[in-house]
């Protein structure tokens, strides 16, 4: 496996992303991006991108902060993932130039990509999902997702998967009936998971040494929610 450093911009912001492929695997292959927990880009995202990697794809893990930042202070990640979330278009346009850049790889097959994302990450897929994005597929893993912005009727084309604690208090039952109502509007391709005694960020074997109430990993959550990434990326790619 290979990895190298990649260097992308949304026109404003410098992003530095970790994108990985397998070397000894000739020609194209589907691209996934990765978009990280609102932390940053840290060894959780990479990690997930590497294991994509041995799966036969080439993965993408995308820089949501830029510069490679990543937060500690959960005061400065609060404001900044508000700020995110009161200008929902920028926030595309970041999540839209992470797949670009995937996309001018020469290793990516263009016309095969999706992308998964965890906690914020989650919610950007949604976010650029509903851009209109050329994606095959998003998976939503623990996802804060939020309800859809006015226009942004009939643009999702990607096949959805969203990966829900039972348990997330993170996460109104109101938004996420609001969302499959969107879903069903539009004639989406869609499942929503409920994974029983999980709560938020459940993937992440050090959730709950952030201090935030409502974060704990669940290996079985995870290992699920894996598996059901894996067969919706098999039924689409092939």
């Amino acid at each position: 496996m290979t990895s190298r450093k990649i260097d992308y911009t949304d026109g404003t912001t410098h992003f530095v992303g970790e994108f990985c492929w397998d070397e000894s695997q000739g020609g194209q292959r589907p691209g996934i991006v990765v978009f990280p927990e609102a932390f940053g880009l840290n060894d959780h995202a990479r990690e997930r991108a590497r294991r994509l990697v041995e799966l036969g794809f080439a993965a993408l893990a995308a820089d949501p902060h830029g510069e490679g930042r990543v937060f500690n202070d959960l005061e400065s990640l609060s404001l900044t993932t508000q700020g995110y979330r009161a200008d929902r278009v920028g926030w595309r346009s970041r999540a839209r130039a992470a797949l670009d850049a995937l996309l001018a790889q020469p290793e990516v097959a263009g016309d095969k990509v999706a992308a998964i994302g965890f906690c914020f990450g989650g919610a950007t897929c949604l976010e650029l999902a509903r851009s209109g994005a050329p994606l095959a597929a998003i998976v939503s893993f623990h996802g804060g997702l939020l309800p859809e912005l006015e226009g942004d009727a009939g643009q999702i084309r990607a096949s959805v998967l969203v990966c829900h604690g039972a348990d997330d208090p993170l996460v109104e039952d109101e938004t996420l009936q609001e969302i499959m109502g969107e879903f069903r509007r539009d004639g989406v391709d869609w499942q929503l998971t409920y994974f029983g005694n999980a709560v938020h960020s459940f993937t992440d074997p050090l959730a709950g040494s952030h201090g935030i109430p409502g974060l704990a990993y669940d290996k079985t959550a995870e290992a699920r929610s894996w598996s059901a990434m894996c067969n919706l990326l098999e039924e689409v790619f092939g």
